[in-house]
């Protein structure tokens, strides 16, 4: 078990069998803009609180690993501007030397997992990006998911990435992915990705009694719950796509690979969007927090 500082409502909860969902600290330190992803750090927090649950939002600060982060803490993670984006292969070092750090998918999975945390809320998934066949690069996120027993409520996978492969691994490496009320796997800023899925779930209830069914199996690989943003709150297609070209081209001249890559295509898409990949991007994971909630309440109290 990794050695972690719990917030005391995430140990009490923990103790008591009560409802958690973990929160990444990547999307605050490196997803949105200062002052915005602060705000958005605790509104998450509250969506997860009036669905249910406790908050368990997840950073390395000064050294030590922090599930449950205090006012002090999220203001760190939001304005440090050196503040790392780390990996489970990090964490020996950012630990060593006493550094604060932002937690991705897999290290927040990872860490979570854990402590008996059995829900997560993020935004996108990480996964194959493009051309990975010349490159090589593939985000940590899909191995450590599938080692990690923990159900990840996520609108998709990034879109920056080669969506079709990142599911094509995913399979190979045993990770159970389901659509929440939908039988197409989501585009993240768009509602669908064009991809079929071969399970639909419409309610917390029966996404809770997967994850049971999943635990008494002893299966060791994640749930990837698919929580598609409403057609309403979606990005224009072609908006989305011409930016997500213009963008992929401006990356590839600056010379931007690897995990670099992902936070210049997000501040990309704000700046040329004017603003409405960020009103998408808030709108997603504020949906995946209160989502986990609903399932993690409803989890907890089928005990």
């Amino acid at each position: 078990m990794v050695h972690a500082k719990l917030a005391p409502a995430v140990a009490d909860a923990l103790n008591s069998g009560g409802a958690v969902v973990a929160l990444e600290s990547t999307l605050i330190a490196h997803g949105l803009p200062y002052p915005d992803n602060l705000q958005v750090a605790k509104q998450l927090e509250s969506d997860v609180e009036n669905n249910g649950a406790v908050p368990a939002t997840i950073a390395i600060i000064d050294g030590e690993i922090k599930v449950g982060l205090n006012e002090s803490d999220l203001e760190k993670i939001a304005q440090g501007a050196e503040i790392r984006k780390i990996g489970p292969r990090d964490l020996p070092a950012v630990i060593s030397k006493k550094e604060s750090a932002a937690t991705t998918v897999a290290s927040t999975s990872a860490i979570a997992h854990s402590v008996g945390i059995k829900l997560f809320a993020t935004g996108g998934l990480g996964g194959v990006h493009r051309d990975a066949n010349l490159s090589f690069d593939e985000s940590a996120d899909l191995t450590t998911l599938a080692q990690t027993p923990i159900a990840v409520v996520a609108a998709g996978v990034k879109s920056i990435l080669d969506v079709l492969a990142t599911l094509e691994r995913l399979e190979t490496l045993g990770v159970l992915v389901i659509g929440y009320q939908t039988n197409v796997f989501p585009g993240f800023y768009q509602t669908e990705s064009g991809i079929d899925l071969e399970w639909r779930f419409d309610s917390a209830a029966e996404i809770a009694n997967l994850i049971k069914t999943h635990s008494s199996l002893s299966t060791q690989s994640a749930i990837v719950i698919a929580n598609p943003v409403a057609k309403e709150l979606e990005l224009p297609k072609k908006l989305h796509d011409d930016v997500l070209a213009t963008g992929m081209a401006a990356a590839k001249k600056a010379g931007i690979t690897g995990k670099a890559a992902t936070p210049f295509l997000l501040e990309f898409f704000h700046r040329e969007t004017k603003g409405e990949s960020l009103r998408v991007n808030i709108d997603v994971v504020r949906g995946n927090a209160s989502l986990a909630a609903k399932i993690a309440a409803e989890l907890s109290s089928s005990r």
